[in-house]
């Protein structure tokens, strides 16, 4: 990948004032269902209207699309609207439907990026194709595995490209269904940053309230655009129905929306954006772990309140003292820092488990 700008002509070429949007709903339903929602979507800042034709679930039973079927409801809604169609592949077979019918954009979803077999095969499908086709990041965050799956298409003379960012999967109990793991995705805009990125704020929250919040996020990490499930009924879609937004609340998401605009030293400018959204991001984590760690201080509060023993333990606090100050140093932090920082971290400890034991 070594003359990375020509994969940025596609977008290049929309000419558009505003990020790039690709919308429209989680599944295509219904040939009714596609049409009216592309025909509220046509006037609005979307560029291309995605459906899913095929959705492979977690779990056997669901509902997994409607299948070829679909397709021919894009092309109907492509010549109604004039927006171009975007949808998932996940095989070779998926791949030569969707060029049979003339899909704009196609893209690999997380399960597929995470098999290499299954990106070499599309990738040996589409070799040579003029067609937008965007990968998203694999379920695990695993960076090597995402740029993997750039290098094969790109390797298969697909020029095209971009990357999908929707949120790595965890084990973990977070406000989001995917967690975003934001360093990951700011890595791979620095090592490529003339390959298109864009959020998936969808898949990232599985909760249509948040997607403001985290579509403004990307936006101020200077990311390209973004996918966002939309549906005329998003109650009663058959599937991911938490994550889809009207299009009335899209055009409303458009509107609340900041676009930064850049003036001055245009390179300056750029850089110090990402790094303060990005150090705003840490501060964000940092202070949820915080909140993580107090959390584990209460539960031992309620320990030594059982066990009839003191909040403070001198010989504990000793061992961390020792522990913190090594960490910090390999890290580069001063001592008398990290003495602050802990200091004040076991008070907040401190207080909670006082708290819990005098409740």
């Amino acid at each position: 990948m070594e003359n990375k700008k020509e994969m940025r002509n596609w977008l290049d070429a929309f000419k558009l004032e505003h990020p790039f949007v690709i919308a429209g709903p989680c599944s295509a339903e219904t040939e009714d269902q596609v049409l009216k929602i592309a025909h509220e979507l046509k006037d609005s800042d979307v560029s291309v209207f995605r459906a899913g034709i095929w959705k492979p679930r977690t779990r056997p039973g669901g509902f997994e699309g409607v299948g070829e079927i679909g397709l021919k409801w894009l092309q109907k809604a492509k010549a109604e609207t004039g927006l171009l169609m975007g949808t998932e592949v996940a095989t070779a077979a998926h791949c030569k439907l969707a060029l049979e019918h003339d899909i704009d954009v196609l893209w690999v979803g997380a399960r597929t990026t995470a098999n290499p077999f299954a990106v070499q095969e599309i990738a040996d499908t589409l070799a040579g194709t003029d067609k937008i086709v965007l990968i998203k990041n694999p379920v695990n965050p695993d960076m090597a595995l995402w740029l993997g799956g750039v290098e094969r298409l790109y390797m298969a003379g697909i020029k095209n490209l971009g990357v999908i960012h929707r949120g790595f999967s965890t084990y973990q109990k977070t406000k989001y269904r995917n967690i975003p793991e934001w360093q990951i995705a700011i890595e791979l805009q620095n090592k490529f940053p003339d390959l298109p990125l864009i959020i998936d704020p969808s898949h990232i929250t599985g909760n249509r309230e948040m997607i403001l919040e985290v579509t403004q996020e990307a936006l101020d990490l200077n990311y390209d655009g973004m996918i966002i499930e939309t549906h005329i009924d998003p109650d009663n879609a058959w599937s991911d129905a938490a994550q889809q937004v009207t299009p009335d609340a899209l055009k409303q998401i458009f509107k609340d929306l900041k676009v930064r605009k850049v003036s001055g030293d245009s390179d300056f400018e750029n850089k110090m954006t990402k790094l303060r959204a990005n150090i705003d991001i840490m501060d964000s984590n940092l202070l949820e772990l915080i909140g993580k760690r107090m959390a584990v201080a209460k539960e031992i509060g309620q320990v030594k309140k059982d066990n009839n023993v003191a909040v403070l333990q001198n010989s504990r606090w000793n061992e961390i003292q020792g522990k913190v100050l090594d960490a910090g140093a390999k890290n580069g932090l001063s001592s008398e820092f990290t003495t602050k920082l802990f200091k004040a971290i076991h008070q907040e400890s401190i207080e909670h488990q006082e708290k819990v034991i005098n409740g």
